[in-house]
């Protein structure tokens, strides 16, 4: 009889964080609770922190990895605000705080000087490379916190070098700029791939906060380190070491902690080597894993996508071969050692994913690593002859395997509706001749 007085006519959810039913007894309607012992309770201290430092609706609102990273990033933060406080501790002391002899004008010129280096150097590396920032977000994430190191070291040892003062610091003030630059790129790349509901800026914000919070714990502890580092050079470095050490730790296990579904070359070569290996499509945690997050500064034979036609073509016998069994949006071939493609106007993210899986294939076989394997040591057989020939039995290869392997990174969960492959602005348009 309880049971028929008392029912459950309505349940509420704030993400999967707290649920609540509501139960009509006698004509009266009472909340309780989900699994508790009924009533009210109180907003928990937890609550109250992830409300304040956690995007809204979090897990759900977030990637898989995304508590994983922010553990590392907030603890590399922290080192690096300790590591931090050295070296401005040692830039003040360069300048001539607390020297009598020291001027106003001095410091100040060459505030301005190092202030003024790094602009320039901001401006030039974004230039060079910002465009690399998108596709390869892990690595120069890591690039910028050993830079970022670099720079505060030179900070530190600047003033034992006064004569060269000015120079080093310039030189530090360069590197950090350009730790600016790609720092804050790469961390926006992230909040694109953490979003999961369109709320990067509730991210971005939140991220921002969660900095905060370690700004400040870093300042308390600075406040502890002071007295002990001030005119004690030996403990300055030991200790400056020993945050180094913990904040490229802590970036390396922040970076390898992302998992990216999103395709770049290197992780759209690994999941084609494996499936060229074994028939496997492999999951983005499992590329992702194996993907480097080590920048490589020299690259024997690179790919370059999106060229103009004459770096891939320069005679008409060499157009004629390029358009040999392709009846794809794009041009391919071998110039010089290097695989290059041409990309038509009407190429669609299909189609970009099948010329640099072309492209890998021809790239593994005329600089092979491994022994070759399967469809690839076939492939090889044909670069007897001339490099055309070796891309025109490429086609032929991709005809038979993509469809299958673009299948299957649907069916592992890749993204396929756009991806993060370093395409140049060039499209080439032409016409097919008709028999």
């Amino acid at each position: 009889m309880a049971d028929e007085k008392t029912q459950v006519v309505v349940t509420e959810k704030y993400g999967s964080i707290e649920s609540w039913k509501y139960q009509l007894n006698d004509g009266i309607l009472k909340r309780e609770r989900d699994g508790g012992d009924g009533g009210t309770t109180g907003i928990s201290i937890i609550g109250v922190f992830k409300s304040v430092f956690l995007p809204q609706g979090y897990p759900e609102s977030v990637s898989g990895d995304y508590l994983q990273y922010q553990f590392w990033d907030t603890l590399q933060a922290f080192s690096s605000s300790l590591s931090g406080t050295l070296a401005t501790q040692a830039s003040l002391k360069g300048v001539g705080v607390g020297n009598q002899e020291a001027t106003v004008a001095a410091a100040t010129i060459t505030w301005l000087l190092r202030d003024g280096t790094g602009m320039l150097g901001r401006i030039l590396f974004a230039w060079l490379k910002g465009h690399k920032l998108d596709s390869e977000a892990k690595k120069w994430r890591l690039v910028a916190d050993v830079l970022n190191d670099i720079a505060m070291f030179m900070e530190i040892l600047a003033p034992n070098f006064p004569t060269c003062f000015t120079i080093i610091v310039c030189s530090a003030g360069i590197l950090k700029a350009i730790v600016g630059v790609a720092g804050g790129a790469t961390r926006a790349a992230l909040t694109v791939h953490q979003a999961r509901r369109d709320n990067m800026a509730d991210i971005s914000a939140k991220d921002g906060s969660q900095e905060t919070l370690v700004n400040l714990a870093g300042l308390l502890v600075s406040l502890m380190l002071i007295p002990l580092v001030t005119d004690n050079s030996p403990l300055t470095l030991v200790l400056f070491f020993l945050f180094t050490i913990l904040h490229l730790f802590a970036n390396f296990k922040a970076v390898r902690s992302v998992v990216m579904e999103t395709l770049n070359e290197a992780r759209l070569s690994i999941v084609l080597q494996q499936y060229l290996k074994d028939g496997r499509v492999l999951s983005p945690l499992e590329a992702n894993h194996k993907e480097s997050v080590f920048l490589e500064f020299t690259r024997t034979v690179p790919i370059r996508l999106g060229v103009r036609l004459r770096e891939l073509v320069s005679t008409s016998e060499d157009l004629h071969m390029a358009l040999k069994n392709n009846h794809e949006s794009y041009l391919i071939g071998v110039k010089h050692g290097c695989v290059c493609v041409c990309l038509g106007p009407a190429a669609s993210v299909c189609d970009e994913i099948r010329a640099v899986c072309q492209a890998v294939c021809l790239h593994t076989v005329l600089h092979p690593v491994s022994p070759l394997e399967g469809a690839l040591q076939q492939l090889s057989t044909s670069h007897r002859n001339n490099d055309w020939e070796l891309v025109y039995e490429s086609h032929k290869l991709m005809d038979h395997i993509f469809p299958p392997f673009f299948k299957g990174l649907e069916r592992a969960g890749w993204q396929t509706s756009r991806t993060l492959l370093d395409w140049d602005e060039w499209r080439v348009e032409w016409k097919t001749k008709r028999s």
